[in-house]
């Protein structure tokens, strides 16, 4: 979800800011710009992310067109950056560190947030007709519990680690499966695909994971082309972040050189 706003605050020539974990457990790794933990840089859908060492940095990447991430959990960067803008997309669906004196406008996404006490604005994470809505007054809607569903299936087309350990791959995303076939394995026990289709997410091999994480996801609708573009969702998400930042700055005047 995070990318899927990046994505689109950069495509309409935001300077953006991304913040990560130390050790990221995307599972849409291709579209994650998280990867460029890993791997110090990862493109999505053409816009390129590169891992930064301090928020000072921050300027030559934007300069070459790109976008900055740097390893912060806490977003301690925001103190040297300033951001104007402040989004928290970790989708943690429950009450954030976040505070709405963090930036000029503070944005939450999903539950956990309420606006006017924590945030200024949270846009509603929750699939459904409000899905992307941006909300002044209020909250989001509770965390179901429930994946949404995809070619008819639910829970099944989840994997989650079956125990605390190392995650070891045996498939890679872009992949076909069968059902009950065997896409990796928890310290010797073996996650296995309860619907057949394609892997459409997976963890990082060799992460460190917990028992009844989500590790994986099954695309029964078996495109591949899904494994590589962004979400409908992190898109409807992305709009709503958009309009509430376009909303709340309706009063600046920009002007476009040549």
């Amino acid at each position: 979800m995070g990318s899927g706003i990046a994505h689109r605050l950069h495509q309409c020539h935001m300077r953006v800011l991304i913040t990560e974990a130390a050790v990221p457990t995307a599972v849409r790794r291709t579209v994650a710009f998280a990867e460029a933990v890993y791997e110090g840089e990862h493109t999505v859908e053409g816009v390129k992310a590169i891992g930064i060492e301090n928020a000072e940095s921050a300027g030559d990447v934007w300069n070459r067109g790109a976008i900055p991430l740097i390893v912060d959990p806490n977003a301690e960067s925001r103190h040297a950056v300033e951001p104007a803008v402040l989004v928290d997309a970790m989708m943690a669906k429950k009450n954030s560190s976040t505070t709405i004196t963090d930036a000029h406008l503070v944005i939450g996404v999903g539950p956990g947030f309420t606006a006017g006490i924590n945030a200024h604005a949270v846009v509603e994470s929750n699939r459904g007709y409000f899905l992307g809505r941006v909300i002044w007054n209020g909250t989001a809607e509770p965390d179901t519990g429930a994946p949404a569903p995809v070619g008819g299936h639910t829970y099944a087309r989840v994997l989650r680690a079956p125990r605390d350990g190392k995650f070891n791959a045996h498939k890679a995303i872009g992949d076909f499966v069968a059902h009950g076939e065997v896409i990796g394995e928890v310290e010797g026990v073996a996650v296995r695909g309860e619907i057949p289709g394609l892997v459409r997410g997976l963890i990082r091999d060799g992460v460190e994971v917990t028992q009844g994480l989500k590790i994986g996801d099954i695309d029964p609708r078996t495109e591949r082309g899904y494994c590589y573009v962004i979400s409908d969702k992190a898109r409807a998400i992305g709009g709503g972040v958009l309009e509430a930042i376009l909303h709340s700055f309706k009063g600046l005047k920009v002007e476009i050189g040549d």
